[in-house]
């Protein structure tokens, strides 16, 4: 195959890059404005911005998280045969079920936050709840439109929506968080009102989302409305016969995505639980559950953003080829789109092992040895989330919806014995916490790992997509030990009053130097062939510059 018809085969890649781009700008930011929202309202009030959000998002799930992926399922399999009028219908089918649904679950969420608080012994958390519960509604319509284009194979309407979602996210959620904070200062719910000016900032940050992907949507309705003329087919799929095929969709991508959060809630009752048993307080339960949830897994969900974007990208791909009759081109897709994402993966995870303490206090200004801890023990789960995350994707995208529903339930059943066990009977407490989220995503891995290669025969290839990586990563991540402890001795030299600016200068520099030190290694090591870079876009441009530097081995 030519070098052009590799790039057209291969431009769900291209597509999926700009959306994960996009997802990483956005944790990025969320990084970013999570800092100075955390000192503005508290380690306390964290604890109960995280546990709102805990339950906020599985309902988010339940009723309307599933919807871009369900969507663009259906839209891609009648745009790829040139039914262009019953994508529209499912547009408006879509757009009704997601108003039905959301609006019943955005008014769940507000009359049931105080049994929530109840329930897990926080009963403050209701008032950030019940901002949040309208949320659900907005993020249904705007699921639906996300899907859309993205059965169009189009993700740039997705990834600018996001980008401007979590903007101003941030800039309320740290102006709302002030006010509430000056507000009801010296009050018993302060921590409480201030969690909820966090959660103002999610609700109109989704409104402003929404309205960007509107614009987008009528900006293009031209275009849209020439591909519906050109359509001369006489039978119309009738609303029905839609509502139902979306039914069968979103039914189990619903069900697979919320055992995902329902181990979150699952972790918050055990956890809060099983450790006020052994008599620890609730000052002490929600700091320890705030640095893990809001921390740690806040800062390893970063890298698993890409693997959502390559999974959310290679469904209608998938789609279209089995619609097309090209079963043979699925197998390599899916191994192209496992060794993007384990080149990511990887360093995360080694680099998360270095210097994942010296990042959480250069964030968080917090040098708490359980920081470190958690992200020593805990860089893995970068690696087993973003792998269960595209598999996960695969499936869905082969029609066979079900099976990462079983797999999810059988690892949840599995991780929350091991939980309680850990807990109850051994004194690793927060930490306990980190091992069962790396094993809840390595056990989905194997099952679905299995699952592939009986259905469809896949067998992963190792040496590119795992070996090599896994090499050029614990290099990297033994360098970014040692250049870290060096920068800092030497720069400490110069500044002995001022660590923490020895702690971000030291992680900057570092950081940056261990992007060059994997990929070069990567490179040497054949991890990543010429003909791959040439099918990225400017792609032989790269080749010119690699072969300047020696960085490409040389091609039989």
């Amino acid at each position: 195959m030519s070098t052009e018809a590799n790039k057209k085969s291969n431009g769900f890649l291209l597509q999926g890059s700009i959306l994960a781009a996009a997802s990483i700008i956005v944790r990025v930011i969320g990084l970013v404005y999570r800092v100075p929202l955390t000192r503005i309202i508290g380690e306390d009030a964290i604890g109960y911005y995280q546990t709102a959000f805990e339950f906020y998002s599985t309902a988010l799930l339940l009723s309307s998280y599933s919807l871009p992926l369900a969507v663009s399922k259906l839209v891609s399999a009648r745009q790829i045969t040139g039914r262009y009028k019953d994508t529209w219908r499912v547009l408006f089918v879509s757009l009704i079920f997601a108003f039905v649904v959301g609006a019943a679950a955005s008014l769940g969420v507000y009359f049931g936050a105080d049994l929530y608080g109840r329930f897990n012994h926080t009963p403050l958390v209701a008032i950030p709840l019940r901002v949040l519960a309208p949320t659900i509604f907005v993020f249904s319509i705007m699921g639906v439109i996300r899907g859309f284009f993205q059965g169009h194979g189009d993700m740039v309407p997705t990834a600018i929506s996001q980008i401007v979602e979590q903007i101003v996210n941030a800039a309320v959620s740290i102006a709302a968080a002030v006010y509430m904070v000056k507000r009801y200062a010296g009050t018993p719910e302060r921590d409480a009102y201030g969690a909820a000016g966090g959660t103002w900032g999610t609700f109109l940050g989704a409104c402003a989302g929404a309205l960007i992907l509107i614009g987008i949507f009528f900006y293009r309705s031209g275009r849209h409305a020439e591909m519906v003329r050109s359509d001369e087919s006489k039978e119309k799929e009738r609303y029905s016969q839609i509502l139902k095929i979306l039914l069968l969709t979103v039914i189990p991508v619903v069900i697979s995505q919320t055992v995902y959060q329902i181990s979150a809630i699952v972790d918050v009752s055990i956890f809060h639980r099983t450790l006020q048993a052994k008599a620890f307080d609730t000052v002490t339960r929600n700091t320890w559950w705030g640095i893990y949830s809001g921390k740690y897994k806040l800062l390893t969900n970063v890298p698993v953003a890409v693997a959502a974007a390559m999974g959310t990208t290679i469904v209608p791909t998938l789609v279209a080829e089995i619609a097309k009759g090209r079963k043979d081109r699925v197998n390599g897709k899916i191994a192209l789109t496992v060794k993007f994402n384990m080149i990511v993966a990887f360093p995360c995870a080694f680099g998360f092992m270095a210097l994942g303490g010296p990042i959480l206090q250069m964030l968080f200004g917090d040098t708490r040895i359980l920081n470190t801890e958690m992200m020593q023990l805990g860089g893995s789960a970068v690696i087993f989330f973003a792998l269960s995350t595209v598999t996960n994707g695969v499936l869905q995208g082969i029609h066979h919806m079900f099976i990462p529903v079983w797999h999810s339930f059988v690892a949840l059943i599995i991780h929350s014995v091991t939980l309680w066990l850990l807990l109850r009977f051994t004194e690793l407490n927060a930490l306990a916490l980190v091992i069962c989220n790396i094993l809840f995503a390595l056990i989905i891995c194997i099952m679905n790992a299995r699952s592939l290669r009986k259905l469809i025969g896949y067998k992963q290839e190792w040496r590119t997509s795992f070996v090599i990586p896994l090499i050029s990563a614990a290099v990297m991540g033994a360098f970014a030990d040692i250049c870290y402890r060096v920068m800092y001795y030497l720069i400490q030299l110069g500044m002995p009053t001022h660590p923490g600016i020895n702690n971000m200068v030291s992680c900057l520099v570092t950081i940056v130097l261990c992007v060059f030190v994997f990929f070069a290694t990567l490179l040497l090591l054949g991890g990543v062939t010429e003909k791959e870079i040439e099918d990225m876009p400017k792609g032989r441009m790269l080749v010119k510059i690699l072969r300047k530097l020696r960085l490409l081995r040389t091609q039989e």
